[in-house]
C-alpha cells in the first residue's frame, strides 16, 4: 500500500441495457443492468446530470459569501455557495461558476483558482461539480440579475471562515458543497503550500471536459 498512489481511475463495468424512465428538462433517470464481479447481473438507477459549478467567494477580511434558499426535496432553506447548472455542452466551467456569482451576489472576482473536484453523490447521479475559489472580490457593474423562481427569496450573508467551520461541526449546516469547500479551503490555508498549491482557473477536468 505505501507504494500504491493512491488516485481515482477511470473504469467501465459491463453494460446489458440501458434505458431512460424518465427524461426532464435538465435532469434524468437511468436505469442500467451492470455485471457484477461474480458473474451475475444488477440493476442500477441513477439519476443523470450535466454538471455542476459552484463558488466560494472570500473577501479580504476572511469572510465567505453564502447565499439562503429554499430546498423544496428537504423542506428546509439552506445556506449554499453560490452555484448553477452546466446546461450548455461544453460550456467553460469558470465562465459559468463567474456568471453565477454576478446573478446570485451582484459580485466579481479578481483571482480565481480551483478549490476542488467532486461527484455530489456518486452511488446515485453521475453529477460532477467543480468548486471555484473567488478572491479579491469586488461589486458587480451594472444592473442587478433579474431573479426568479426560488432566487427570488434569496438571501446573502457574509460569514468568517472560522466561524463557518465551527457551525458544520455543530450540525448547523447541511449543504453538501458549502461544507466540503469550507473544509477544504481550511485545509489549504493551514496546509504548507497555503493557496498556492491550488490548481488553476483553467485546470483540466476529465469528468467535464470544456473548450
Amino acid at each position: 500500500m505505501d507504494d500504491q498512489r493512491i488516485h481515482d481511475v477511470a473504469e467501465e463495468w459491463e453494460i446489458r441495457g440501458t434505458t431512460t424512465p424518465f427524461q426532464g428538462r435538465v435532469t434524468g433517470v437511468r436505469t442500467e443492468e451492470v455485471r457484477m464481479p461474480d458473474g451475475g447481473w444488477a440493476r442500477r438507477d441513477y439519476q443523470t446530470h450535466p454538471g455542476s459549478v459552484s463558488v466560494l467567494a472570500l473577501d479580504d477580511q476572511q469572510r465567505v459569501l453564502i447565499v439562503r434558499q429554499y430546498r423544496h426535496p428537504v423542506r428546509q432553506r439552506l445556506w449554499e455557495l453560490p452555484a448553477g447548472l452546466l446546461d450548455v455542452p461544453g460550456e467553460n466551467p469558470l465562465h459559468a461558476a463567474q456568471r453565477e456569482l454576478y446573478e446570485e451576489a451582484h459580485c466579481r472576482a479578481g483571482t480565481w483558482r480551483v478549490l476542488v473536484d467532486f461527484y455530489t453523490s456518486p452511488g446515485g447521479t453521475d453529477e460532477a461539480l467543480r468548486l471555484f475559489l473567488a478572491t479579491d472580490l469586488a461589486d458587480a457593474e451594472g444592473d442587478r440579475y433579474a431573479a426568479h423562481g426560488e432566487e427570488l427569496e434569496i438571501e446573502t450573508a457574509r460569514v468568517p471562515l472560522a466561524e463557518l467551520v465551527r457551525l458544520i461541526h455543530a450540525g448547523e449546516l447541511h449543504n453538501p458543497t458549502l461544507i466540503t469547500g469550507t473544509l477544504a479551503l481550511h485545509a489549504a490555508l493551514t496546509s504548507p503550500g497555503g493557496l498556492g498549491a491550488l490548481r488553476s482557473s483553467e485546470a483540466p477536468w476529465p469528468a467535464r471536459p470544456f473548450s
